[in-house]
């Protein structure tokens, strides 16, 4: 595939502040998982970019290489196949986001949008470090709430709960009580304990399920982003997990917003996504005056494309 091409605004204003995270796309797609904090203590980082397939790619392939999820690269493109998205096709690489509203300090997940957000505490200037994740499938939910990281293994082995070897053997898939560290565990070669029994942030030896709902609980990572994660994070490093399928934020004097279809079992369907979403833009009204563009607000809320969009008239695009 082609290198990436930042899809910013043409406006002077908006493209000063937007500078950092687009000269950090330009440099090159391995650095897409470190993003500079913005220093006016605007809500939105990094940039909205896009790539095109060659005759080989999968969605699945071009993720995978710019540190995205399954679901993400295709909520992203609904108009291209994932399996066979042609020779040529232009791809939209969802890698900007709205941080999630939660203190900007260690860990941060957020679950309907399977992404982890690490903020080093060393890193100057500010950064944030983001990766994909896979997460808890109906019935195995990734637990919410804060929590702590306790330990931190290379090269574990596993012992499937007796809950999950049920299940396996009910599939004609027994398991054995141990695996052993090697291409064929699970949790890869890392894994980060938090302080919640039997759950793991961890690699994995199935690629290709990341960034979609297919855990028993767990936080499942592409190896290669664990790799990067796993030295920087200390034992004690606080983990905070939230359920924010809407996120609202601010770029500039432009209101911004982000929507994530909510899991499957949440109650209350369209309309409670619709009332955390005008909720969020009442608290932002708030803080300075949001002239919301109505139309661009329910566009975004029904289109749950998992990228942030405009929705207010200021002079941001």
């Amino acid at each position: 595939m082609t290198g990436v091409n930042p899809i910013g605004t043409s406006l002077p204003g908006a493209l000063r502040r937007l500078l950092p995270a687009l000269l950090w796309a330009i440099t090159s797609a391995a650095n897409a998982d470190r993003l500079p904090l913005p220093a006016d203590g605007a809500d939105v980082v990094g940039w909205e970019g896009e790539t095109f397939a060659t005759r080989q790619d999968t969605l699945a392939d071009v993720a995978r290489q710019f540190k995205l999820g399954h679901e993400e690269i295709r909520l992203a493109n609904p108009d291209v196949d994932f399996w066979l998205p042609g020779e040529g096709a232009r791809v939209v690489l969802p890698t900007r986001f709205i941080l999630p509203r939660a203190e900007r300090r260690g860990i941060v997940l957020n679950v309907p949008e399977m992404r982890l957000y690490f903020y080093p505490e060393t890193e100057e200037p500010a950064m944030v470090v983001t990766y994909p994740v896979s997460i808890g499938r109906m019935n195995w939910n990734t637990p919410l709430g804060r929590t702590r990281i306790t330990a931190k293994v290379r090269n574990p082995g596993w012992r499937p709960p007796a809950s999950i070897r049920q299940e396996a053997a009910a599939r004609g898939e027994p398991l054995p009580e141990y695996i052993p560290p090697g291409p064929d565990n699970p949790l890869g070669a890392h894994s980060l304990r938090l302080d919640l029994p039997g759950y793991l942030i961890h690699g994995t030896n199935r690629p290709y399920g990341v960034g979609m709902r297919v855990t028993h609980g767990c936080v499942r990572m592409y190896p290669e982003d664990i790799q990067r994660l796993f030295p920087d994070v200390a034992v004690g490093t606080p983990v905070q997990i939230v359920d924010q399928p809407v996120k609202v934020g601010w770029l500039g004097d432009t209101l911004f917003m982000e929507v994530h279809p909510p899991l499957e079992e949440e109650p209350g369907g369209e309309e409670e996504l619709r009332r955390l979403a005008l909720q969020l833009v009442e608290e932002a009204d708030r803080e300075r005056p949001v002239h919301l563009v109505g139309r661009e607000f329910l566009r975004v809320l029904s289109e749950k494309r998992g990228v942030p969009e405009a929705i207010s008239s200021g002079s941001e695009k």
